[in-house]
């Protein structure tokens, strides 16, 4: 069974910097897409960023030229670089790997997500 471990929240102020990692474990042979959404209180889950196996990013226009995703696919972890917080980027933050394959086929996976809090 594959799961997703995720770390690096925590509570920071307007204009800090954060660092999310996730790793999958288990026994992976591959996985397509990795990233993260992320869900504020009262409003829908929405992406905020992915990066595929080689490398291709996509970002919600709200996170672009502050956050930076990227992957070490040896370790089958995805990292999230967050600059420039805002108050707005308060959030539970959900990792994502889609496409993993196993020895019993594909599968897609989801963390548990962590909390990263912007004070104002």
């Amino acid at each position: 069974q594959v799961q997703l471990v995720e770390s690096g929240g925590g509570l920071v102020q307007v204009g800090g910097s954060l660092k999310l990692s996730c790793a999958a474990s288990g026994s992976i042979f591959s996985i397509n897409a990795m990233g993260w959404h992320r869900q504020a209180p009262g409003k829908q889950r929405e992406l905020v960023a992915g990066i595929t196996s080689d490398g291709t990013t996509n970002y919600a226009d709200s996170v672009k030229g502050r956050f930076t995703i990227s992957r070490d696919n040896a370790k089958n972890t995805v990292y999230l670089q967050m600059n420039g917080l805002k108050p707005e980027d308060t959030a539970v933050y959900y990792c994502y790997a889609l496409g993993i394959a196993t020895a019993k086929g594909l599968q897609h996976v989801w963390g548990r997500g962590t909390q990263v809090t912007v004070s104002s």
